[in-house]
């Protein structure tokens, strides 16, 4: 006698399956008891772009995203207008580096205590009157370039604008504030914001260039100082998204006093070195072969695949303590940064463009892993002052990178001056191998 059938309450209809999630694996179970375990995948493709979209979901995050893009442009702005403007006025190039100079010096010196009151009072209350008052340094610069005022008052000038608050600090405060039980979004987030700096400090300099060669040598100084108003002005309004001040869990005068964090400045400091060595070596190289004006473009290109990396680098989950990925980045930018040096031995600076952007590739996932291991070693009280001195160490290096890369480029040519940015990175990875490196952090696998 052949089995009874099922009653209808208890057998599915012929055009329906029956779905059910077994830990990780959708099972597909037809009327006959089959199922489907390998046709269908367990979680459907992912975009790229699915990271990104997690993070401005979050109500107020693209308005205060916007208002610091805007803030942050000029900051690759400011230097090279003040070089055109000043020199154009005085016909001395030394003079507008040196003033120049000058303001990246003060700079290091005030920019920490500017973050530190940020911490301790807030954004918002902090962050305008200093960008105002940096605004008016760079509004009485022109005023003094302008009046043919003493060379003094030039220096006097340009360090007033040393109180501009470290605005993408700022902004990756936020990004930790609002993913703090998050590890991927914050990664992700910090990857934004590297690629958000390449991206200013590429378009920076050829708006600034531009606008004072097209207009007037002050419009590149002026436009940066109205782009900087208005972005802090829209930043510091979105309250929703600013980080609580919260009073520091010890009395620790200063981040750098932080296990581990010394030896990690170090490593910013020779990575610093890197950029400012780079850049001036190409556009010593460029102008040796009769185009210096393609120099911006080429570092451009660098840049861009920075940038670019740095998104792709932003949508990959890892695993592991970031210290130790902090060596592989820059065992990568270390041998990529010989790409230059072989280039540049062909005379051809199409074939160099190409090796610097592929260079720039391990540029962004080491600072976004440099900057990741500072937060992680800096107290929630303390966070803009903590990230603020990599900065600071990072601008140092530039400096001390520009000196050295122009040395070189002048006593053994810029041909065998890229050697020097591809040593920088070989000595910040020996620095990431010293035995004080940080602790190790782990950031878990999983699925933004």
């Amino acid at each position: 006698m052949p089995p009874a059938s099922p009653t209808p309450a208890h057998r599915p209809p012929s055009d329906t399956r029956l779905f059910a999630l077994a830990g990780d694996v959708l099972i597909v179970a037809d009327r006959s008891g089959g199922s489907d375990r390998h046709r269908h995948p367990p979680h459907p493709r992912r975009s790229p772009l699915t990271p990104y979209r997690r993070l401005f979901a979050v109500p107020g995050t693209r308005a205060f995203t916007l208002g610091n893009l805007l803030a942050r442009l000029p900051m690759g702005m400011f230097t090279v207008s003040a070089v055109i403007m000043i020199a154009a006025a005085h016909g001395s190039y030394a003079l507008a580096g040196a003033v120049t100079a000058t303001g990246l010096a003060t700079t290091a010196v005030v920019a920490p205590w500017t973050a530190r009151l940020v911490d301790r009072h807030g954004q918002a209350r902090v962050a305008r009157p200093a960008t105002a008052l940096a605004a008016l340094g760079s509004l009485a610069l022109v005023l003094c370039v302008r009046s043919d005022a003493p060379a003094w008052t030039l220096f006097l000038c340009y360090a007033a604008t040393a109180t501009t608050p470290n605005t993408g600090g700022m902004s990756r405060a936020r990004w930790h504030h609002l993913f703090r039980g998050d590890p991927a979004a914050r990664h992700t987030a910090n990857s934004f914001e590297q690629a958000t700096d390449e991206l200013c400090f590429m378009l920076g300099p050829v708006i600034a260039a531009f606008l004072c060669t097209a207009l007037f040598p002050e419009a590149g100084t002026l436009t940066g100082v109205v782009l900087l108003l208005t972005g802090m002005t829209v930043f510091t309004a979105q309250r929703s998204t600013e980080p609580p001040v919260q009073r520091p869990a010890t009395r620790t005068k200063s981040p750098v006093r932080a296990p581990g964090m010394l030896p990690l400045l170090a490593v910013f400091l020779a990575t610093g070195s890197v950029f400012g060595s780079l850049e001036v070596i190409t556009v010593a190289y460029a102008d040796g072969h009769g185009q210096r004006a393609a120099a911006g473009l080429v570092l451009g290109l660098q840049a861009a695949g920075s940038g670019a990396a740095g998104l792709v680098f932003g949508a990959l989950s890892f695993s592991g303590p970031r210290h130790r990925r902090l060596r592989y980045c820059l065992l990568a930018m270390t041998a990529l940064m010989t790409l230059p040096l072989a280039a540049a031995t062909t005379d051809s600076l199409p074939i160099l463009a190409c090796a610097l952007l592929i260079a720039g590739m391990a540029t962004a996932p080491t600072m976004v892993t440099g900057m990741s291991l500072v937060q992680d070693l800096t107290e929630e009280g303390r966070l803009n002052e903590g990230m603020t001195l990599a900065v600071t160490a990072l601008l140092g290096g530039i400096a001390c990178g520009s000196a050295g890369g122009g040395w070189a480029a002048e006593h053994i040519g810029p041909t065998a001056a890229y050697a020097a940015p591809a040593t920088a990175a070989f000595l910040a990875l020996l620095l990431t191998l010293h035995r004080a490196s940080p602790p190790a952090v782990t950031l878990p696998r999983s699925r933004p």
